[in-house]
């Protein structure tokens, strides 16, 4: 009798086993989805081994299977299992986050294993027809070199960094790099942090590759996931693929390299749910397992990639002049506590800015306003009593989210909502303060909906446009801001941190970075990094073709060594400052980080599991390494009480006994009748 085990994409410890009925024995395969029964219900599951063994009479018989053929490769599998290992998950966890939803859906699924055929999937997606080769662009001397050195480094290692300031064309060289892999027959992997990068270069590599690219996001619809999951398994693959982090889990069949674009970006980092996995580490790791390329690009690179670099690990190759000849931009700081002392500041916008900003639109160039945070104002207030409203699930003030214009504090709120940007609940902005009854509410800061209010009072010509996730919740409407802007019809965009991975617009010659003090007094050791990162990135969108570009820089803060490391671009002096601290404090790349979490609906549950898992690790890490538990800046969310642990390790020393360690604690803990409901996991290497 043949036995098969299998994974369900739930978070269960290990794999369950099946009896396969003489049926259906002939058809199944390791890799192939098939119907089992748990407890009551039916699951999809995957499996993993088959077996021959003696009668198995306690098992249950395997129900159907869902496709004729096998949906996921021997490799994946095995990455799987490595991801389950290393982000301290379960198989099932990775296995969910992995497979697109529809191969999921157990209803959906077991009505296509009952039909007797399959109906042929759609591969249909925006496709780009490819201009002539002598229409397109010519690598300039730098960039020549840049392909020769990647070409000469991958000799020696599998991983190579590219390091070039912003708009030095590392997108050409990156063309040229998947036209070569497709010459020799290879499959390419693109991996970008955001789906509006995605919208753009769609575009770009379109007219190159045409049809030969296939994209993917979670802004296509689950069949077209499924379709191109299903095409990447036949002779037809697709050999280039376009994709934001989840595209690590596509199956292969001959994958040669792998381009990882803004390797800096904190986006490749998946949060929640488990597995937390960091979509470059896993594309180097994916490399390993298929002996790939793997090319790491940025302007800023993480302080992880670029350690690796200095030390041999990845090979280092280097762009630094803009494509062109173009000057980089000249960033002028603006001291806003002095503009404020001096009563200059009638609205958002600094003098210069205000001043540059007209400049430039009355000359038919464009603007970008970067405001990281969304809504119109992240708190409101009574006047009186100082009452904030609260999220009744989450420790945070509610944000306001106006629905008309004007940008002045008002009294009239109620046409607006308070949102949770932790849960996502909203409430009715109130008539008046619950607490003290006065009717006049205010609303105290900045979000990318005032600064869009205040830019239409101020430049009332303007033709505005705004980008963060309330305007961007759809596919189209990401490819009709950003195309909108490129092609003119826009000329000044608000945007968050949305705005500044990587897209490429023309005509933009000022930038404004509103507010930067609320990214340098953030409490994590990663804060000036980020800062240094997301500054650069976003001053880099400034005078990319015609013209040098100007970046108003507003802080109240400007004697900080991070300002200035941006005001030069100097990344060498902001990395050795940084190392410094990061050295002396042993945090990355210099020690290794795990984050434990404990949640409950209790806080003095959550309080006591914390408190016990500290002190079963504490005496098998060295002091100092263990800090709390703490509760973290936001203490509980969806009814959650949470407490954190802070674990550091070597960089250098294996994972495998930590990780023991800490699988053993939590299992523990979890079985105390005391602490019960209460939910541990890891978050390993955070950013």
């Amino acid at each position: 009798m043949m036995l098969a085990d299998v994974i369900l994409p739930l978070a269960l410890q290990g794999s369950l086993t099946y009896r396969v009925p003489a049926t259906l024995a002939p058809q199944v395969r390791v890799g192939m989805l098939v119907i089992v029964p748990v407890r009551r219900k039916h699951y999809t599951a995957i499996v993993i081994s088959t077996r021959e063994a003696e009668d198995q009479s306690t098992l249950r018989d395997m129900t159907s299977i869902v496709e004729p053929l096998p949906l996921v490769r021997p490799e994946q599998l095995r990455l799987w299992r490595w991801m389950a290992q290393y982000y301290m998950c379960t198989p099932g966890e990775v296995a969910k986050a992995a497979l697109p939803a529809g191969f999921k859906d157990e209803e959906k699924m077991a009505r296509r294993a009952a039909k007797t055929s399959q109906s042929v999937p759609d591969f249909t997606l925006p496709t780009v027809k490819p201009l002539p080769e002598q229409l397109r662009h010519q690598l300039s001397e730098a960039q020549e070199t840049a392909v020769q050195q990647i070409g000469e480094a991958w000799d020696k290692t599998p991983v190579v960094l590219l390091h070039g300031v912003t708009s030095s064309g590392k997108t050409e060289v990156y063309i040229r790099l998947i036209q070569e892999a497709l010459a020799r027959g290879e499959q390419v992997l693109y991996l970008v942090p955001e789906i509006a990068l995605t919208t753009q270069l769609t575009t770009r590599l379109g007219k190159v590759f045409g049809e030969q690219m296939g994209i993917w996001h979670s802004k296509f619809t689950d069949k077209q996931r499924m379709d191109l999951w299903r095409r990447q398994l036949t002779p037809e693959a697709y050999p280039l693929v376009l994709g934001v982090r989840s595209a690590v889990f596509l199956p292969w069949q001959r994958l040669g390299l792998i381009i990882v674009d803004e390797e800096h970006e904190q986006s490749y980092k998946q949060q929640d749910p488990a597995p937390r996995y960091h979509a470059r580490d896993v594309a180097t790791v994916i490399g390993q397992m298929l002996q790939a390329h793997v090319l790491l690009g940025s302007a800023t690179p993480a302080l992880e990639t670029y350690t690796n670099a200095k030390q041999g690990k990845y090979g280092y190759v280097t762009l630094t002049q803009r494509y062109g000849g173009v000057e980089m931009p000249e960033i002028v700081v603006e001291n806003m506590k002095e503009l404020k002392r001096k009563k200059l500041l009638t609205s958002p916008f600094s003098p210069r800015l205000t001043e540059e900003t007209r400049d430039a639109l009355r000359e038919g160039q464009q603007a970008i306003f970067f405001q990281n945070r969304r809504g119109y104002s992240p708190v409101l207030t009574c006047r009186s009593c100082g009452w904030t409203p609260k999220c009744t699930r989450c420790d945070v003030s509610l944000t306001f989210h106006k629905a008309k214009d004007g940008y002045e504090g008002t009294r009239d709120m109620g046409r607006g909502t308070l949102r949770c940007h932790y849960c996502g609940a909203t409430y009715q902005v109130p008539v008046k303060c619950p607490q003290c009854g006065d009717t006049e509410l205010r609303d105290i800061g900045y979000g990318t909906e005032k600064i869009e209010a205040a830019a239409k009072a101020v430049f009332p010509d303007a033709r505005i446009q705004r980008m963060d996730l309330d305007t961007t919740r759809s596919r189209r409407s990401y490819e009709e801001i950003i195309t909108d802007f490129q092609a003119g019809k826009k000329n000044l965009l608000v945007g968050t941190q949305m705005v500044t991975k990587g897209l490429d617009f023309g005509r933009v010659r000022v930038v404004g970075i509103l507010h930067a003090d609320q990214m340098l007094t953030q409490p994590d050791f990663r804060a000036y990094e980020r800062s240094f990162q997301m500054l650069s990135q976003v001053a880099g969108r400034a005078g990319r073709r015609s013209g040098r570009g100007r970046v108003i820089l507003q802080t109240s803060q400007p004697e900080l060594p991070v300002v200035q490391h941006i005001v030069r671009n100097d990344y060498e002096a902001f990395y050795a400052q940084e190392m410094e601290e990061r050295q002396l404090f042993r945090y990355p790349p210099c020690a290794r980080i795990i984050y434990i979490y404990v949640k409950s609906p209790k806080d003095q549950v959550a309080e006591t599991a914390a408190r016990v898992m500290a002190d079963m690790l504490r005496p098998y890490l060295q002091p100092g390494d263990l800090l709390g538990p703490e509760r973290p800046y936001v203490a509980r969310v969806s009814l959650q009480y949470i407490r954190r642990i802070m674990i550091k390790t070597d960089a250098t020393a294996p994972p495998t006994d930590i990780r023991r360690l800490l699988m053993g604690a939590r299992q523990y803990i979890v079985q105390q009748p005391d602490l019960k409901g209460v939910n541990i996991y890891f978050d390993v290497d955070p950013v």
